[in-house]
């Protein structure tokens, strides 16, 4: 019997090694496959790594500025906040130091008054599920003060989120000039509107990045390389625009379309002997802070219309230059027919048998056709004159959305029409350009609005604004006889002389009055466009304006030269144009230093000495804002107002104050106001030291001027008797 074998082979150990070698031989050749090779299963190996560990950041390029003539700023980039909450419980470790928000309704009281928004509104936001949540659009973009007055309610869980934002510190002020830009959807400032949008590329700079590596807590990895491409900020645009002729501009549209209601208005003067636009003010306008917006379009350069008896400046001129022009040739007034069709004199009847210099002064639109006519002109030298005077194209002035205009006409009554600005369209900028051929003495000036543009990085000048003139295009004699033709608009003693509501003694006004009826749907409909082309002295001009109002509900062409008379007088004393002060005030006159950030007591000791009256608002130690702005002129008694860096403010006497002093002032204090009546302040709803809050609103009432009113009437009647 053979003996029994009790040991079994044992295949479990066995059969485990070959799985882990299978397993082992596999891992091995993965590691082989993405070490050897670049994509593994379609992704990147290398692309992936880097994702998961680089960061990528842009480095935003700060927005150039933008300046006045003086270098006083127009728009700038200013610190804003956004006010965020904190919602999650998980935030607050102490609850003795609570860092989300624990009461609700309260937390809304306090901030609704603050960021303008419903406590309703703010309660749905502070009761959502969520980790932390944006106070919008109230709590979006506040000032520095704003942020302050929150900060001190020390309110659990509310913080704040720096940033940068688009600031205009004048407000409705050349708005249309500058124009305005906001944040687009990437948190880009751009520019929308004006020099903001025309030069935004210049303005914006260029981006800088950041990329470096980072490790799974989120903080740069030692010794690892960064790639850093810094930030080129942008451009400053320094303008021609000189704030003192601004605020005349804006002060006395502003007036003017309050008394004499107006659809647009539009206002600008020019230096004469160079093209710069001085200034530039319209009706309707809008502040670019708030963006109250009614209209996209700059007057100046995007409106073109029929100007009228404007054109007759340069019909005359052509004929003129052309040498078969004779001023005592005579013509019968009233009526003149082409074909079909009768022209009439704005009168309808004429005044008889007149020279064309007449016919001129008269504004006699039978005169212009007989231009035409007599053959004094052709229609092809009459369409040569003004294409050459820079009609029907674009002026190149450096403002977005010019449009040129349209002189087209081929039958004898639009020739006619053509002659004395009917049928024809035209832009106030190039009316301004025009006019520079009698300022300078046959040459003509391309008109322009930006001084320099200086790179912030290197303090370099890139471009410079200068004077362009063209070649001769009419002959000095014939500049002298439209100087003395339109002289007699404004100053002829003739009965019927159609600029005589725009003389002033003691100034030497040369200019054209337009009246342009309106046509729309088809046909004239007997509403105007008024406007008023003018310079001086006539001599040897130093400004030129142009003005024109569409649709005043009253008052005719009142509305342009009321305007134009008050600019003038200010324009010539701020610049002592006559060589003396045709007011005869006999008050010192100072400019104005910028005063922000001085010292409260060095300030008003300094205009307390020059006899300026100091309006002063708050009791902090420093100036935060001014009223006028530096570099503008005053004069003895006139009232500066200064904000200072005050938590507590209280509401001064305004009494007697003029409406513009009221709306400066509420612009300092960012106060909701009401304004009723015309003249000078009568009464205030907030007394004179109580302290003012965010949630009041000044009601003020001005006194009704009434012999203002009746004299506007009389001029008014005067005026109808010899519209165009």
């Amino acid at each position: 019997m053979k003996p029994r074998n009790n040991k079994k082979t044992w295949k479990f150990p066995i059969k485990m090694f070959i799985i882990f070698l299978v397993l082992f031989c596999i891992i091995i050749l993965q590691f082989g496959y993405i070490s050897l090779f670049p994509t593994v299963y379609g992704i990147n190996m290398k692309n992936f790594a880097t994702s998961r560990n680089t960061v990528s950041t842009t480095l935003r390029a700060y927005r150039g500025s933008i300046f006045d003539s003086s270098g006083n700023p127009l728009a700038i980039n200013v610190t804003s906040y956004t006010v965020i909450a904190y919602l999650s419980k998980s935030r607050t470790t102490n609850p003795d130091n609570p860092q989300h928000v624990v009461d609700i309704e309260y937390t809304a009281s306090k901030l609704s008054p603050i960021l303008n928004m419903t406590e309703e509104k703010l309660k749905e936001l502070l009761s959502r599920d969520v980790y932390q949540v944006e106070l919008g659009p109230g709590g979006r973009g506040i000032t520095e003060v704003k942020k302050q007055e929150i900060a001190d309610l020390e309110l659990p869980g509310i913080g704040f989120i720096e940033d940068q934002k688009r600031y205009y510190p004048n407000g409705d002020f050349a708005s249309y000039v500058v124009g305005y830009a906001k944040k687009n959807d990437e948190g880009e400032i751009v520019g929308e509107l004006g020099i903001e949008s025309k030069y935004n590329d210049i303005l914006k700079g260029v981006d800088g990045s950041l990329k470096y590596q980072r490790n799974n807590y989120g903080y740069k990895i030692p010794d690892t390389p960064e790639e850093r491409i810094e930030a080129e900020n942008g451009s400053n645009i320094y303008l021609t625009i000189d704030s003192g002729v601004q605020r005349f501009l804006e002060d006395a549209v502003k007036a003017a379309t309050e008394t004499y209601p107006s659809e647009w208005m539009v206002m600008t003067v020019m230096d004469a002997k160079t093209g710069k636009i001085l200034g530039s003010a319209t009706s309707p306008s809008y502040n670019p802070n708030t963006l109250n917006i009614t209209n996209y379009e700059n007057p100046l350069v995007t409106y073109a219309f029929e100007p009228g008896s404007t054109m007759k400046i340069y019909s005359y001129m052509c004929a003129i230059d052309n040498g078969r022009y004779n001023g005592d040739e005579t013509y019968l007034s009233g009526t003149i027919k082409s074909g079909k069709d009768t022209i009439y004199d704005w009168n309808r009847v004429g005044w008889g048998t007149v020279t064309f210099d007449l016919g001129f002064e008269y504004s006699s639109n039978v005169a212009a056709s007989y231009l035409i006519k007599r053959n004094i002109i052709t229609k092809q030298e009459l369409k040569n004159c003004y294409t050459k005077y820079g009609f029907g194209q674009k002026t190149g002035i450096e403002l977005s959305r010019e449009v040129p205009g349209k002189i087209n006409f081929n039958y004898e009554v639009e020739v006619f029409s053509a002659a004395f600005g009917q049928g024809i369209l035209t832009t106030p900028i190039q009316h301004l350009q025009a006019l520079t051929i009698i300022s300078n003495n046959g040459k003509m000036l391309k008109p322009y609005i930006i001084e320099k543009i200086v790179d912030p990085n290197t303090g370099k000048v890139t471009y410079e604004g200068k004077k362009q003139e063209s070649e001769q295009l009419v002959k000095e004699s014939t500049v002298n006889k439209m100087k003395e033709l339109m002289y007699n608009v404004v100053n002829g003693k003739n009965v019927g002389t159609t600029g005589i509501a725009f003389r002033m003694d003691g100034y030497d006004i040369i200019g054209k009055t337009g009246t342009a009826e309106i046509y729309e749907n088809g046909s004239y409909v007997n509403k105007y466009i008024y406007s008023f082309a003018g310079m001086y002295p006539k001599d040897d001009p130093q400004l030129i304006i142009y003005v024109a109002a569409k649709k005043p509900t009253w008052g005719k062409s009142a509305v342009t030269y009321v305007a134009t008379k008050e600019v003038i007088r200010n324009i010539t004393k701020y610049y002592n144009i006559n060589g003396e002060d045709v007011t005869k005030d006999t008050l010192n006159e100072y400019t104005l230093s910028n005063y922000i950030n001085k010292n409260t007591n060095d300030v008003v000791k300094d205009l307390k000495d020059k006899n300026l009256n100091v309006i002063l608002l708050g009791n902090g130690n420093r100036i935060v804002n001014q009223y006028p702005s530096s570099n503008e002129k005053v004069v003895e008694n006139e009232r500066v107002i200064l904000l200072t860096n005050s938590n507590d403010i209280a509401m001064p006497s305004i009494s007697g104050w003029s409406k513009k002093e009221v709306e400066e002032l509420t612009k300092l204090l960012n106060l909701k106001y009401e304004i009723n009546g015309y003249g000078y302040v009568t009464s205030q709803s907030i007394k004179a030291g109580d302290l003012i809050t965010n949630d009041i609103v000044l009601t003020v009432e001005l006194k009704d001027n009434a012999l203002f009113q009746k004299e506007s009437e009389k001029k008014d009647d005067k005026i109808e008797k010899t519209t165009e």
